[in-house]
């Protein structure tokens, strides 16, 4: 199988250029002029287009069981929605049951993830401890390309993880060559604000974002960034929502701490008065932690992104529908978290980013894949239209306008937190291994098309971090 698209524009995250992409059994093979390709090859023709790297989308939820429920995306019509929208693979959450064994947690998956049509890897959450949860993470890294793990600050009496836990688990990846990640909320300030909340009589949506307010996220980011410096680990902080999470990354970047920060193109673009709609439905719909935050906060956000503080984008996709967010009718606690995004993060922040003149071309690129291929040690296999690279790639039409929503999408859900919103820059193709599966407007996924993506552990800065480590370890002052 053979693809050769012309006449487009190459954007990657290091250069802009004129050139034709030869794509053969799943690979990028040739990238120039006048190339020679077979007699058979499918031809685009993408004259006045750009040819960018397919979109990594490095936090969804398919398929998860929460707060007593199961979001509504599987691991087909979710990645298949992210095809619609040029994204390309996704990097999901093995969220173990406290006391679960690891493997078993990965294995199930695994199997529901078969069904994947993009590619897809895991994040493994560690949501309690002990020496088997220190061998398995040792396993997962070694046999199965799992190199980051997921620490929820957040969930007080479900899968929260305390500091002992934050520590030994640190510590156990700066060994293994793994990456720790953080979901930064103090569970113990939001459990106690929750039922201050309640109390006064709070109950409604609303009550959700009161109960989180900003400080409770900076908190735990500065814990979190203070821990792994002591351990000298690098740290990665997912969805960052507010000024007071970002100073932090801000401040340990500028003492050279190896910090990422992930953005969700939903807090940069929808703002805490959702929360206050009058329809019960509409403002539940908005439901996610940590939650949307005022416009300073969504100003912040982009200037982080701009100052390269802040480096990927994401969604934390994760749906529930309305019969299932009314599960918390009268008491907000009950609420499942979760908003839908992967169909859209892409055209979004192309028109709220690019258009705007917020970010360049290659930054956008940088942004929604490169980043993250580069974070999670995948590059240049991923993010990158490059020979040799696996072809996944987006066809973007920069002139192509739509209207967001719930009508329209292929999400599998019944709200769309961006209802409304037009967007000029859209894709007019996607591929994925090779083969098209969107062409202007055509969803064309194919059920368990998608591969596992093995991510390796980060050998080399790691071992240099241990060494320096051991180097610089006290001893103990001998004394007469």
């Amino acid at each position: 199988m053979s693809l050769l698209i012309k006449n487009g524009t190459v954007i990657n995250a290091e250069e802009t250029r004129q050139a034709d992409v030869y794509c053969e059994n799943g690979l990028i093979k040739a990238i120039g002029h006048d190339l020679d390709v077979p007699e058979n090859t499918e031809i685009i023709d993408a004259a006045g287009q750009y040819i960018m790297p397919g979109g990594i989308d490095p936090h969804t939820h398919m398929q998860l069981p929460f707060m007593g429920t199961v979001a509504t995306d599987d691991f087909y019509t979710g990645t298949a929605a992210g095809l619609a929208g040029g994204t390309t693979m996704i990097i999901d959450f093995v969220i173990p049951a406290p006391g679960e064994n690891l493997l078993d947690a990965y294995n199930k998956w695994m199997e529901w993830a078969q069904k994947a049509a993009g590619d897809y890897s895991f994040h493994v959450a560690i949501t309690w401890w002990d020496e088997t949860v220190s061998a398995d993470m040792e396993t997962l890294v070694r046999d199965h390309g799992v190199n980051s793990f997921k620490h929820f600050m957040a969930y007080k009496n479900a899968i929260m993880a305390d500091d002992e836990i934050l520590i030994n688990s640190f510590s156990r990846s700066l060994e293994l060559g793994a990456i720790p990640t953080v979901h930064a909320e103090n569970g113990e300030l939001v459990f106690n604000l929750q039922q201050e909340m309640m109390d006064r009589g709070i109950t409604g949506p609303e009550g959700h974002a009161l109960s989180r307010p900003p400080q409770v996220e900076g908190e735990a980011v500065n814990r979190a960034l203070r821990i792994a410096e002591v351990l000298k680990v690098p740290i990665y902080v997912v969805h960052n929502s507010c000024k007071e999470a970002l100073d932090e990354i801000t401040r340990a970047r500028s003492q050279g701490q190896r910090v990422f920060g992930e953005v969700l193109a939903s807090h940069l673009l929808v703002d805490e008065t959702v929360y206050q709609n009058e329809d019960w439905e509409t403002a539940a719909a908005h439901v996610m932690s940590p939650p949307f935050r005022s416009s300073e906060h969504q100003d912040a956000l982009w200037k982080g992104l701009q100052s390269g503080n802040l480096h990927t984008t994401a969604t934390d996709h994760c749906c529930f529908c309305a019969e299932q967010k009314a599960a918390g009718k009268d008491d907000f606690r009950l609420i499942p978290n979760g908003t839908a995004g992967v169909e859209n993060r892409m055209e979004a922040l192309w028109t709220h980013g690019v258009n705007k003149g917020r970010l360049t071309m290659n930054e956008f690129v940088k942004v929604t894949s490169t980043n993250a291929a580069q974070i999670f040690n995948i590059y240049p296999r991923k993010g990158s239209v490059s020979k040799g690279a696996d072809a996944d790639i987006v066809i973007w039409d920069p002139k192509a306008k739509k209207t967001i929503s719930a009508k329209t999408h292929h999400q599998n859900v019944d709200f769309n937190v961006l209802e409304g919103m037009e967007v000029t820059g859209i894709p007019s193709h996607t591929i994925s291994a090779g083969k098209v599966v969107y062409a202007n407007g055509e969803l064309k996924a194919v059920k368990g098309a998608g591969k596992y993506v093995n991510r390796p552990p980060f050998a080399d800065y790691f071992e240099a971090q241990r060494l320096q480590t051991e180097s610089t370890k006290p001893v103990a002052v001998k004394r007469k």
